[in-house]
């Protein structure tokens, strides 16, 4: 090797040591940079993790009971001449007031649990994280069991769940308490005239097998929709206004198939308020309504109708890998 390649071999050496001592530098420049600006949490916020997902659901389910339970006294209680000097609500007010409930209340949460403010659905409204999107009791259920929820977070979004249809409740009844004690006839009175303004009851036409198969029947098309706008292989919506396509579902599901059972379709929207009428001086006959029909028809028939739904969404029209009708 000539002198002149020997010297230029050990210049370009001498360049590329250079230039990685400049690029360690530098790296351990950022790292110091990184690790000055990362944040310091406080001892609340490692507690607000545990607690984030549960408190969401607790939230939604409320927002959802407020407006529903709201404009339910808003357009029953404003018909007495002695409440309201003109009725103030109808059944369509009705419809919008419940899908303004289900859409704020799954905004709310719906980023940080999935949104299911409902038992018997589970997971249905927006991607939370790992999650898949929910809704309530029975959405909670059916994306247990058919979207590979985790079965060890049930529990806790159920409790969520019932806690913020029991607050959401006592904040409405709180809200009319003199209006309800003039519809009512009394100071204090109490009977199934208002009790309907929380929970659900038939119709006096409705059979009981009527009345369960309308429950189960409205949940398993909620549920229906859910999965299809959540379906990133069908027309899912667009990013944050999943909660739009359930004010939808909801309206339309009120203004064409309420009227039968008042449409509980939610174990934790009718369940909470009824254990409030109970705590409040409703009595028993909450419970004893034909033959305990607060059992079987606002919250069997819902969880049932729910996986219904989901059965019939992933046996014919769900083609993701998850799917259970799609693993080998």
């Amino acid at each position: 090797m000539s002198r002149h390649q020997s010297s230029t071999s050990v210049h370009s050496v001498s360049k590329y040591q250079n230039q990685g001592q400049d690029i360690s530098e530098s790296n351990g420049a950022s790292s110091r940079t990184g690790q000055r600006n990362a944040t310091v949490h406080n001892w609340w916020w490692s507690y607000k993790q545990l607690l984030r997902e549960s408190v969401a659901e607790f939230a939604g389910t409320m927002l959802l009971t407020i407006f529903g339970l709201g404009v339910n006294c808003q357009a029953v209680l404003s018909s007495d001449r002695a409440v309201s000097a003109s009725p103030k609500g109808d059944w369509a007010s009705v419809s919008l007031g419940w899908g303004a409930g289900i859409a704020l209340g799954v905004w709310v949460s719906g980023g940080i649990s999935g949104g299911h403010i409902n038992p018997a659905v589970g997971p249905s409204s927006l991607p939370a994280q790992s999650h898949h999107p929910d809704y309530n009791y029975q959405v909670t259920l059916a994306m247990a069991t058919w979207r590979g929820f985790p079965w060890k977070k049930v529990p806790a979004y159920f409790f969520a769940q019932l806690m913020g249809g029991i607050v959401g409740a006592a904040i409405i009844y709180a809200n009319y308490f003199h209006a309800i004690d003039i519809f009512e006839g009394g100071s204090g009175v109490r009977t199934l005239k208002t009790a309907g303004l929380f929970g659900t009851f038939a119709a006096d036409y409705m059979t009981n097998v009527s009345a369960f198969f309308s429950e189960f029947f409205v949940t398993a098309i909620l549920v229906l929709v859910i999965l299809a706008v959540t379906d990133k292989g069908n027309s899912p919506a667009p990013a944050g206004l999943v909660p739009l396509a359930l004010f939808i579902t909801f309206v339309g599901i009120t203004a064409a198939l309420g009227i039968n059972t008042s449409f509980g379709i939610n174990p934790a929207r009718d369940l909470g308020p009824r254990l409030l009428t109970s705590m409040v001086g409703y009595g028993k006959a909450v419970y004893t309504f034909r033959n305990h029909y607060w059992i079987w028809c606002p919250i069997i028939a819902p969880f049932l109708g729910a996986q219904f739904g989901a059965m019939f969404y992933d046996a014919f029209l769900y083609n993701g890998d998850d799917g259970r009708f799609n693993k080998s």
